[in-house]
C-alpha cells in the first residue's frame, strides 16, 4: 500500500514457499516450538513476572485514499484487563478508548444508549481476539482472557530461512495461524480468516468488514478499507509478501493456503452470487511483528503491520513499553 515501508523481518515470507520434508519438521511439536520462542523472548521466569504493562505509540491507518495518524496508549493488567486509548490529532473530536475487564465492555465515551447484549458480547469477543494476537507476538502464549490451544502444522520455507507454523484454536471455533522464525525463534506473523458476513438475500455474500482493533492492539478506530519505527517513510508502494503456504508433516491434515484478495469474485458485469450459491473465499487477514528490542530483559516488538491479503492497511510503531508499572484501577472501571 502506498506510503508504507517494508518490515525487514518479512523477507522470510516474501517468496513462494516450498514444501519441507525434513526429519526436523516431522519431529517438532507445538510445546517445544513455543518453549523456544518464550526463551528467545526473555525466558519463562521473566515472562511470568510481567503482571502489567503500558505502551505508547503511533499508528498510520488506511482510510480510503488517506493515511490517518493515530496516537495511542495501551493499559494491560494480566490476565484479563485491557484498554486502548486513541486520539487522532487531525480531528477535533476528543480521545476514545475501548477494552474489556473480564467479560465487561469498556468504552469511553460511554454509548448514548445501552448496547444490546449480543452486540456487546460480539464487541468484547473481537477485542479479546485482538488482545490474543498481540499476546502471541509479545509472549508467545495465551491468557485466560482468550485461551488458545496450539497444534504444530509444519514449516514454511523461503530463501532467507524457515518458519515454524502452529495452529491456535480459541473460543467460538476461531483459528489463528502463528509463524515463528525457526532460527531466531521470534514471532513473525499471525494470520486468520475474518468471520463470514450475515447472509443477505437468501445467500452469503463475499467479503467482510475489518474487525475493530489496532494493528496488534485492540481498540483502534475501524478503517473503511479494512484490514502487538517512527513515521512511515515516503517512497514507492511497498510490495507485500506472497501469501505463505505451509509444509505439512506426513499423516497430518493439509494446511489451508492463504487466498489472495478478490479470488472467487464474480466477473465484471455480473451481480452477487444467487441465493444458495457458495460465497467466494474471504481474504486472509495478517498481523506482522518486527523490530524486537530489549525492554527490561525481554524482547518486545516495536513495529507491527496489519494487512488484508497482500495489501497493507495499518502500520504501528511503539515508542516505549513500561513493565509492571502501577495502573490506576479507574482505567478498567465500566462506565455507565
Amino acid at each position: 500500500m502506498r506510503g508504507f515501508a517494508h518490515c525487514a523481518a518479512l523477507g522470510l515470507l516474501a517468496a513462494s514457499l516450498a514444501a519441507s520434508g525434513t526429519a526436523e519438521a516431522q519431529t517438532k511439536d507445538a510445546a517445544s516450538v513455543l518453549a523456544a520462542a518464550r526463551q528467545a523472548l526473555g525466558g519463562e521466569k521473566k515472562l511470568e513476572a510481567v503482571k502489567t504493562f503500558t505502551a505508547t505509540g503511533r499508528t498510520r491507518q488506511v482510510r480510503g485514499d488517506n493515511l490517518v495518524p493515530i496516537e495511542f496508549e495501551l493499559f494491560v493488567e494480566l490476565p484479563n484487563k485491557y484498554l486502548r486509548k486513541d486520539e487522532i490529532p487531525a480531528q477535533e473530536s476528543g480521545p476514545t478508548a475501548s477494552g474489556f475487564t473480564g467479560d465487561e465492555l469498556l468504552q469511553d465515551p460511554p454509548p448514548p444508549a445501552p448496547i444490546p447484549d449480543p452486540a456487546r458480547k460480539a464487541r468484547v469477543g473481537t477485542l479479546k481476539q485482538d488482545f490474543a494476537r498481540l499476546a502471541l507476538g509479545m509472549f508467545a502464549g495465551s491468557y485466560p482472557a482468550y485461551p488458545l490451544t496450539f497444534t504444530y502444522v509444519g514449516q514454511a520455507e523461503a530463501p532467507q530461512g524457515k518458519a515454524d507454523v502452529l495452529d491456535a484454536k480459541g473460543p467460538d471455533n476461531v483459528t489463528l495461524r502463528f509463524f515463528i522464525n525457526s532460527e531466531t525463534h521470534l514471532p513473525i506473523m499471525v494470520s486468520w480468516q475474518p468471520p463470514a458476513p450475515p447472509a443477505r438475500g437468501g445467500g452469503p455474500m463475499g467479503g467482510a468488514p475489518r474487525p475493530p482493533g489496532a494493528p496488534g492492539a485492540p481498540g483502534a478506530p475501524a478503517a473503511p478499507a479494512r484490514p502487538p519505527s517512527g513515521a512511515v517513510p515516503a517512497g514507492p508502494p511497498a510490495t507485500p509478501p506472497t501469501p505463505p503456504s505451509v509444509a505439512t508433516p506426513p499423516g497430518a491434515p493439509p494446511a489451508a493456503a492463504g487466498t489472495p484478495p478478490g479470488a472467487g469474485a464474480p466477473p465484471a458485469g455480473r451481480g452477487a452470487p444467487p441465493a444458495g450459491a457458495a460465497a467466494p473465499p474471504r481474504p486472509e487477514l495478517r498481523l506482522y511483528f518486527a523490530d524486537y528490542r530489549d525492554v527490561d530483559g525481554l524482547q518486545l516488538p516495536f513495529r507491527l503491520r496489519r494487512a488484508t491479503g497482500t495489501e497493507t492497511t495499518e502500520e504501528t510503531t511503539f515508542d516505549r513499553y513500561k513493565l509492571n508499572a502501577k495502573i490506576d484501577p479507574r482505567r478498567f472501571e465500566v462506565r455507565k
